[in-house]
């Protein structure tokens, strides 16, 4: 079940069933099915709170990412901060809408297993993004 869920901020105005529809078809296509998988959308505040106490990082970030996956069915808790997404789409020139949809799918593609800390895989990561958002419509 993928469920939507606000603290401190008003829930982004996405059709949750196309997106929720969406998700289980990019989860499909690593061999993987959904299982629990909240969103909780936030602020800048909310986020770094976050970050601080479960992962005793001291700075914003678009999302974080709790991952309860157990085999092939992905769960998770995924926080987004709405402010950092709106600050990364103007800083990189990107509609808000598709800075929205990349961060909601980027926690996806960390459930399934992609890593983008190491050596070359950002990039891996922003091609399994790209070739997400094409799946949207």
């Amino acid at each position: 079940m993928i469920t939507f869920y606000s603290e401190d901020i008003t829930l982004p105005a996405i059709d949750q069933a196309k997106v929720s529809d969406w998700i289980r078809r990019v989860a499909a296509t690593y061999g993987k099915r959904t299982g629990d998988i909240s969103y909780i959308f936030c602020s800048d505040e909310k986020i770094l709170e976050v970050n601080r106490q479960y992962l005793q990082h001291d700075y914003y970030t678009d999302i974080i990412t709790f991952d309860y996956t157990a085999g092939n069915k992905i769960s998770g808790d995924l926080f987004i901060s709405l402010d950092t997404v709106r600050t990364n789409s103007e800083q990189f020139h990107t509609p808000y809408d598709e800075e929205l949809h990349r961060t909601i799918i980027h926690g996806i593609l960390h459930l399934c297993g992609i890593n983008d800390k190491g050596p070359g895989e950002r990039e891996i990561m922003e091609a399994n993004e790209n070739k997400a958002l094409a799946m949207r419509e």
